[in-house]
C-alpha cells in the first residue's frame, strides 16, 4: 500500500506525494493529508479482472473518475460502457456505480467527488491575473 508523504506546507497551501506512484497500489484518499475544503479526491488502482469490492452512491456529491492507466468497464446503474486511459466519467448522485479492470496491465484511476450543483464561478470567472515577479 502507498502512503502519503506531506514534502511542504504553508499558510496557504499543502503539497503532498504519493510514495510509489508509479507503481501504486490500493485505494488512497488525499483530503486529509492535503487539508482540503471543497473536494475529496482518491487515487485507486485495480489489478487485471479485479472490480471495486462494491456498488456505492452518493447523496450529496457527483464524481468525476479520470482514467490514468489500463483499460476497463464502467456500469451506472444498468448501463455499462468501456473505459481506457484518457476516460473522463462524471456520475451524478443518487445512482449506483462501480468499475472493473479488464487489461492486462492495472487500471489506475483518480476520482474527484465534490458537492452536486454547488460549482458557481470557475476558470477565469473566478480568477483573476495579477501582477507578481516570477520566482521560478
Amino acid at each position: 500500500m502507498s502512503t502519503i508523504k506531506i514534502i511542504d506546507k504553508g499558510e496557504k497551501f499543502t503539497h503532498a506525494q504519493i510514495d510509489n506512484f508509479s507503481h501504486f497500489e490500493g485505494k488512497e484518499f488525499l483530503k486529509d493529508a492535503t487539508e482540503a475544503t471543497s473536494c475529496e479526491i482518491s487515487l485507486g488502482t485495480l489489478p487485471q479482472g479485479a472490480a471495486v469490492p462494491f456498488f456505492h452512491n452518493h447523496k450529496e456529491n457527483e464524481e468525476n473518475y479520470i482514467i490514468i492507466s489500463g483499460s476497463g468497464k464502467f456500469q451506472i446503474d444498468t448501463e455499462v460502457f468501456d473505459i481506457s486511459a484518457g476516460s473522463v466519467i462524471r456520475v451524478a448522485t443518487g445512482c449506483d456505480r462501480n468499475l472493473k479492470c479488464t487489461s492486462q496491465e492495472p487500471m489506475t484511476y483518480l476520482c474527484i467527488q465534490a458537492k452536486e450543483n454547488s460549482l458557481g464561478n470557475y476558470t477565469m470567472t473566478d480568477g483573476t491575473i495579477t501582477e507578481r515577479p516570477s520566482l521560478l
